[in-house]
C-alpha cells in the first residue's frame, strides 16, 4: 500500500507555470462579492463511537449556467424552485472525523488556491479546537485543488504529521508526465497545482495508495466512484450500526442536480461515468437512509436523500440542527 512518487526533476519544470497559474485563479465573480461575514464555520454531530466534524473553507460564486450541461429553461427553473438565483455560492467542506483516538481528514480544502472567500480550513479547524498538527490522516476524495489545495502554505506542509490516503488510480493519473503532455491547455494548470500541493508529501514518503475493498481503519472504507476524476473515491464511515459516506464532488448542485442527476459539469473528466456513479449514490443513499456529506453542499453539507413521490428525480433533506449532536 505504501507508495512513494519521487518526480523532483518534473516538479521543477512545473514550477514556474504554477505561480502563473495560482495568480490568475481569482474570478471576477469573487471579486465582485462583498466582505465575508465572520461565520462559526464548523458543526459537530455523532455517528455511533464517532464524532463527525463539517469544517467550512469557505464558499465561492459559481456561474452555474456556464459550468452545468443543461438548458437555460431547466436551470432557471431548479433555481427559482429553490429561490436562488445564477451565480450561486458553492460551500466548499472538508470534515473530520474522531475515531479511535485518531484525527482523520476527508479533503483539505483550497488555501490560496481559489480567492479570499476560501482557504479558512486551518483557521476553522483551530476553531474548533484542533491544530492541523493534530490531524493523523487525510484522505482525498480526489487530486482536484480545491480538495488538496489546503495541503499546503507556501512551502509549509500544513499537515506534517498526516499520511495522505489516495487511490492509487487518481495518484497514477495525475502525477503521470505523459498525462500532462497530452492534457489540453486547460486542464494543464491541475496537473501542475497537484505537483505543488500533493508532490512534497509524496517525495516525503506521505502518501499512501489504496486499491479498493478493504479498510482502511477500522470502520472506515473507500469506495471507487470514477468519473469526476478517474479515481474519484468515496469513503463510507460506519459505527454501532450507523453510517455516512462522503460524497467528494459527485454533486456540485443540489438545487439542479438532485432533481435531474443526469446533470453534468464540466469539470467532469468523463461526465458519462460521473452520471453513472451519481444515479448508484443517489438510489442507494435514498433506499439505505444513511448520511452523506457533500464538499460543495450548502454548509455543513450533511443530510439524507428521498425519492421524489413521483419518482423522478431525488430530494436533499439537510441535517436538523442540533446542539446535542444527535441530528436527524
Amino acid at each position: 500500500m505504501n507508495q512513494s512518487f519521487h518526480f523532483t526533476n518534473f516538479l521543477k519544470s512545473l514550477f514556474t507555470i504554477a505561480v502563473v497559474a495560482v495568480m490568475a485563479t481569482t474570478t471576477n465573480a469573487q471579486q465582485k462579492e462583498s466582505k465575508p461575514l465572520a461565520q462559526p464555520g464548523y458543526y459537530q454531530m455523532k455517528l455511533g463511537d464517532f464524532e463527525i466534524i463539517a469544517l467550512s473553507d469557505g464558499t465561492v460564486p459559481q456561474q452555474l449556467s456556464k459550468l452545468l450541461r443543461t438548458s437555460p429553461q431547466k436551470l432557471n427553473k431548479a433555481l427559482s424552485l429553490n429561490y436562488q438565483t445564477d451565480p450561486v455560492e458553492a460551500s466548499v467542506n472538508a470534515y473530520l472525523i474522531k475515531a479511535d483516538h485518531k484525527l482523520i481528514l476527508v479533503d483539505a480544502g483550497t488555501a490560496e488556491l481559489y480567492g479570499p472567500s476560501l482557504g479558512h480550513l486551518s483557521e476553522i479547524l483551530k476553531r474548533a479546537g484542533y491544530s492541523p498538527d493534530q490531524v493523523d490522516a487525510v484522505l482525498v476524495t480526489h487530486i482536484h485543488t480545491d480538495h488538496t489545495g489546503g495541503l499546503m502554505e507556501g512551502k509549509q506542509m500544513v499537515f506534517p504529521n498526516a499520511t495522505i490516503y489516495v487511490s492509487k488510480v487518481e495518484a497514477d493519473f495525475w502525477f503521470s508526465p505523459e498525462n500532462y503532455k497530452q492534457a489540453t491547455s486547460g486542464m494543464k494548470k491541475y496537473f501542475v497545482e497537484a505537483t505543488t500541493k500533493v508532490g512534497p508529501y509524496m517525495n516525503a514518503g506521505k502518501v499512501k495508495t489504496y486499491t479498493y475493498g478493504s479498510e482502511l481503519f477500522p470502520g472506515i472504507t473507500p469506495i471507487a466512484s470514477p468519473g469526476h476524476t478517474p479515481g474519484h473515491s468515496f469513503y463510507a464511515v460506519e459505527s454501532k450500526g450507523q453510517k455516512i459516506v462522503f460524497w467528494g464532488d459527485i454533486i456540485h448542485s443540489a438545487a439542479v442536480q438532485f432533481p435531474d442527476p443526469f446533470i453534468t459539469i464540466i469539470y467532469d473528466i468523463d461526465p458519462k461515468a460521473a452520471v453513472t456513479a451519481r444515479n448508484k449514490a443517489f438510489a442507494e443513499a435514498a433506499k439505505d437512509g444513511y448520511w452523506v456529506a457533500g464538499d460543495h453542499l450548502s454548509f455543513p453539507g450533511i443530510g439524507h436523500v428521498r425519492n421524489e413521490k413521483d419518482g423522478i428525480g431525488y430530494r436533499w433533506i439537510p441535517i436538523n440542527y442540533s446542539t446535542y449532536s444527535s441530528g436527524q
